[in-house]
């Protein structure tokens, strides 16, 4: 005779995974998370939007994107055990940043949002694993591994499974609460906690087209498809040798990513500014000239880059993105302008570096310096 398992035990428990669960989320805003979601590791439903994109090679040379695929598609597999991922957003959108002033300002340096401030990889592991301790503490038995763009996770499809957005037609996360100026972060758990329900509404994007229509380069090829070999942000972080030279005048003054697809959304009224100061600007970073931050020595870079996501590039690649920014800045009308841009230039023709110096020749070429 089979004995059931009895059903008053069964609903004591689920009522306290319910608890906890609710624990969880309030735990995650003491920490700083705006929202915090729960789903399970089924990814089935993104599988072959998956695959198509790499088959298409619109990952270019992110070759890590083709690695672990496996890994990536079926979360059980990278943390064994794992039923639950619980799914944590962040707001960055720094305060006092006039992002359309500096697009405008062909002298000034445009750097991506997320990177005006420190790294924050660590910010949010650490909180996640503060987190993660709450947990584990609660329920000694749990088992959990923390991840924020530390290996093969489908951060956004889980996302939006766990209730905190839909992916967006510039394929991005977007929340209609918060826009999309924020983080992702993901804790793998073997707890069955109740799942969240992902939105009803698949997109909520509807007939709008802001972001393909703004987009410098067309990288978004079609409605939640993007070719990354066109993005700006890949040109200009993921990609280590030479800028194709036909997306070199769309660059424009961006020289470590791009958010013109956000910066259009009109989800993005609703963002919030960010309460964390490790996302505010540093080293004046929102407002610096292309000619000051092309004049940055190695060692001056490493310092002021030090806890940023932008030292990851290195010094080579950061010249090379201001060199493409330079060859766009000429101004007729502004002659001390331009002799200071040439005489930066001609500053770095000698660089030990082929890549830096052929950037270099090209910009020069821009301002009618090189025949």
């Amino acid at each position: 005779m089979i004995r059931l398992p009895n059903l008053s035990v069964i609903t004591s428990y689920f009522k306290q995974m319910q608890e906890l669960a609710n624990k969880i989320k309030a735990w995650g805003k003491e920490l700083g998370f705006q929202q915090v979601g729960i789903t399970d590791v089924d990814l089935s439903r993104y599988h072959t939007d998956f695959y198509t994109w790499l088959a298409e090679k619109f990952h270019g040379e992110m070759g890590y994107m083709e690695r672990n695929t496996e890994l990536r598609a079926y979360p059980e597999k990278l943390v064994a055990g794992a039923i639950r991922i619980i799914s944590v957003r962040m707001d960055y959108l720094p305060p006092s940043f006039d992002a359309l002033h500096v697009l405008n300002n062909k002298n000034l340096a445009y750097v991506s949002r997320y990177a005006l401030g420190r790294d924050y990889h660590r910010l949010i592991r650490k909180r996640l694993q503060q987190l993660a301790d709450r947990v584990k503490a609660e329920v000694n038995e749990t088992s959990y591994r923390v991840f924020c763009d530390s290996a093969p996770v489908l951060e956004k499809p889980i996302a939006e499974k766990a209730g905190l957005g839909w992916i967006g037609k510039n394929t991005l996360l977007l929340n209609s609460k918060a826009g999309s100026w924020f983080f992702l972060g993901e804790i793998f758990t073997n707890l069955p906690l109740p799942l969240d329900e992902p939105l009803a509404k698949k997109s909520h994007c509807g007939s709008c087209t802001a972001c393909i229509d703004i987009c410098p380069t067309k990288a978004i090829v079609a409605p939640y498809q993007l070719d990354a070999r066109r993005c700006i942000s890949y040109l200009t972080i993921e990609l280590r040798g030479s800028i194709p030279v036909e997306f070199r005048k769309m660059m424009g003054n961006r020289i470590y990513g791009c958010d013109d697809c956000q910066l259009c959304c009109p989800w993005n009224k609703f963002a919030k500014l960010s309460v964390e100061r490790d996302f505010y600007p540093r080293h004046a970073l929102d407002a610096c000239t292309l000619v000051e931050l092309f004049m940055w020595s190695e060692a001056e870079f490493l310092k002021k880059t030090e806890g940023s996501a932008i030292r990851r590039i290195g010094h080579a690649l950061w010249l090379r993105n201001i060199a493409v920014a330079l060859g766009n800045a000429r101004t007729p009308l502004d002659k001390n302008q331009d002799r200071l841009i040439i005489a930066a230039l001609k500053a770095r023709l000698d660089h030990p570096s082929d890549l830096v110096r052929e950037h270099v020749v090209w910009a020069l070429t821009q301002v009618g310096m090189v025949d």
